[in-house]
């Protein structure tokens, strides 16, 4: 049985970031991915990471504006460390050799993102996520005598001891279909986000809520669920992402009547106001009959006015996605997008060092909620997240593995999991597909659960999310072997999704309010006086989630009216 002092469980940003700073305070540490690290979902963040390195910034505006971008529902304690941090953290990355863009003076060059009261997000093109995530790489990769690598192994079950500490996990090797137990003093979870709860997402098919459904399965509280973020500009055929660098370089977003309308909702900010805002101004343009493309569903990108050579050098990917997906020259006209579903500010409930209740049980990154983006996450600070809290959960884990004795994890969960999946593979060909359920969930939550919600929507969502985790009970799967059964594991990663789902229903339908992300057409206003607080959500059997609240962390700046 495999035996280490942190386990780390997911490979993109927070979890690389996370071994390396264990391995260097001395621990024995491995790293479990599904894929291969470099696949993960991490390489598809474009745009940029925050920090205050300017001569002209400082700390505490970025820390004011995560706040106020958060609606106020952040915890101020962590975002104080989160922006404090920052700078320090990206000159690491750029010693590292993250070959961040420089401008003529030779200096770290920053463009403008939504919501920031100046620019302060440095970049690399808009393939930043992935130049991070090679460089990490290439610096685990010195590790290798200290860092195991377990690629393309798939975990089923987090582990508890008799004590109700985490013992560490069971997994799926899935090239072979081999099952086995790994024991940890500690596990910190940094498997991502809950994206493919709807269709369509920005995700990749990777995000499948494995940690936030693995901790909620053990007993750890998730919290924030209800706040769902939706970009303002994702392709309108399919949903990929166009990152939010376009409108940092001076894209206009533009109605049916050629009109720049976010001169209406946010005159001071227009297109870099914070996300929530400017999704909810373009969905109310398509709403009130001023979209664009197919069925008026759309709005226009017009990165026309910014000069080709600029976006040749700082938008190319973009170039080639609307030149690929879209058939067009984004260089020459507007480019049709709409809001899509994008990131959860939600996740696993922890303190700033990535602990859970759960003694030796961590997580970090978009799987996490140690709520430094609250109701709403501004652009480019969620690289920042993943790297600051995934560097601070591996030192405190390295640091309690020095206290603790190895765990002996029961193999009880392995028996069961076995179990489960044999279960899986001998259902009867008949009822529903896996994929089928899937593509439900994702178009009712894309429905009722989007930019715009009231009750009766959130009801009803609930009701269709319950009815389809009974029929994942019996929904079948083609693929009985063993040899990358992927269709196996998509029939897990359903469960997750729907335990994701309805925590985030649930939370939704709690929140009686507007704040960030969560729009209540039916409680179109913010309410501080009731609702300045966390919805945390806990397991509850089989029935429906428990609901508790939790007091929001104000340190220094007080809540007031959010305009841009």
């Amino acid at each position: 049985m495999p035996a280490h002092d942190v386990l780390i469980i997911g490979a993109g940003l927070a979890g690389q970031r996370a071994a390396l700073a264990a391995a260097e305070a001395g621990a024995s540490v491995a790293i479990m991915s599904k894929v291969h690290p470099v696949r993960s979902h991490s390489v598809a963040a474009a745009g940029g990471i925050n920090a205050a390195i300017s001569i002209d910034d400082d700390w505490t505006s970025h820390a004011y504006d995560t706040v106020k971008g958060s609606d106020f529902l952040g915890d101020q304690d962590a975002i104080e460390i989160m922006c404090s941090e920052a700078p320090e953290e990206v000159l690491h990355l750029e010693h590292i050799g993250v070959t961040f863009h420089r401008n003529e003076a030779g200096l770290l060059d920053l463009r403008a993102f939504g919501g920031a009261s100046m620019k302060r997000t440095a970049y690399v093109a808009d393939i930043t996520g992935q130049a991070i995530l090679h460089v990490l790489y290439e610096q685990l990769m010195k590790h290798h005598e200290t860092v195991d690598r377990y690629e393309e192994w798939f975990t089923t079950s987090l582990i508890l001891d008799d004590d109700g500490s985490c013992a560490g996990c069971v997994a799926r090797d899935v090239r072979t279909g081999a099952m086995e137990v790994f024991s940890a003093k500690n596990v910190i979870l940094a498997s991502g986000g809950a994206g493919q709860c709807y269709r369509p997402t920005t995700n990749a098919l990777i995000c499948t809520a494995d940690g936030i459904a693995q901790a909620y399965d053990v007993g750890a509280p998730l919290m924030d669920m209800e706040m769902i973020q939706y970009h303002p500009t994702t392709l309108a055929e399919n949903g990929f992402l166009i990152t939010e660098g376009a409108r940092g370089e001076g894209a206009h977003l533009l109605n049916s009547e050629g009109e720049r309308f976010m001169e209406k909702y946010a005159p001071n900010k227009m297109e870099l106001a914070s996300r929530d805002v400017v999704s909810r101004s373009e969905q109310t343009e398509i709403n009130e009959g001023r979209g664009v493309g197919e069925d008026g569903g759309g709005i226009y990108l017009d990165i026309t006015v910014v000069p080709k050579k600029r976006v040749l050098e700082a938008l190319r990917e973009i170039v080639n996605i609307g030149r690929d997906f879209a058939g067009t020259d984004i260089t020459r006209e507007p480019i049709v997008i709409r809001p899509g579903q994008h990131y959860i500010m939600g996740g696993v409930k922890t303190d700033i060092d990535g602990r859970t209740p759960i003694p030796g049980l961590y997580a970090a990154g978009e799987v996490a909620c140690v709520s430094v983006h609250g109701g709403n996450r501004l652009g480019a600070n969620s690289l920042l997240d993943t790297l600051i809290f995934g560097r601070r959960s591996g030192e405190h884990a390295a640091a309690r593995s020095a206290g603790v004795p190895m765990p002996s994890a029961p193999e009880t969960r392995l028996h069961e999991d076995v179990a489960r999946i044999d279960a899986i593979i001998a259902r009867e060909k008949s009822g529903r597909r896996t994929s089928e359920i899937k593509d439900e969930l994702g178009t009712t939550m894309n429905r009722l659960v989007a930019v715009y919600r009231d009750e009766n929507g959130l009801r009803e969502a609930h009701e269709i999310v319950r009815r389809l985790k009974e029929e994942a009970g019996t929904a079948y799967i083609d693929d009985g072997g063993t040899v990358f059964n992927q269709d196996v594991l998509g029939a897990i990663e359903l469960g997750y999704l729907l335990d994701a789902a309805e925590a985030t229903v649930v939370a939704a339908i709690e929140r009686k309010e507007s704040r960030g992300a969560q729009f209540r057409t039916d409680f179109p206003e913010r309410d501080d006086d009731e609702w300045l607080k966390h919805i945390d959500i806990s397991r509850n059997g089989g029935d429906a989630p428990s609901v508790s609240h939790s007091p929001v962390t104000i340190t220094r700046w007080q809540p007031e009216e959010r305009k841009y």
